[in-house]
């Protein structure tokens, strides 16, 4: 059976496209000029019930960006005047990983996650 090997894209509106793009080159090293070469490794696809509080109600979506050193990024984030939101609930499954989130300059949440040994 022939399916699926990977995300090929993201595709969502905004109210300023050019400057979202920049905004996500500059602060996450998201470039997609052409396209975005990223590293191989976990992707989730999870659907999620459309009363779930795990992110905003009013948000269709949130991205999930896999981070290397999660403590470096939320240091150059403050450090750009990013708010980033951390919980001890988050990072209580160490086989799992880490989370953080923040929010683009369009309000569309981003979880941060470095993911875990297991």
């Amino acid at each position: 059976m022939e399916r699926a090997n990977g995300i090929g894209g993201v595709f969502f509106r905004a109210k300023d496209p050019d400057a979202l793009k920049a905004w996500y080159a500059r602060h996450l090293g998201v470039d997609s000029a052409p396209v975005w070469m990223q590293a191989a490794g976990p992707t989730v696809f999870a659907p999620f019930a459309a009363d779930t509080d795990y992110f905003p109600t009013d948000k269709a979506f949130m991205l999930n960006l896999r981070i290397d050193d999660l403590d470096a990024l939320i240091a150059q984030l403050e450090t750009a005047g990013i708010a980033v939101e951390t919980r001890a609930e988050w990072d209580a499954h160490p086989e799992v990983g880490r989370f953080a989130r923040i929010h683009d300059p369009e309000g569309n949440p981003i979880e941060l996650w470095q993911p875990g040994s297991g």
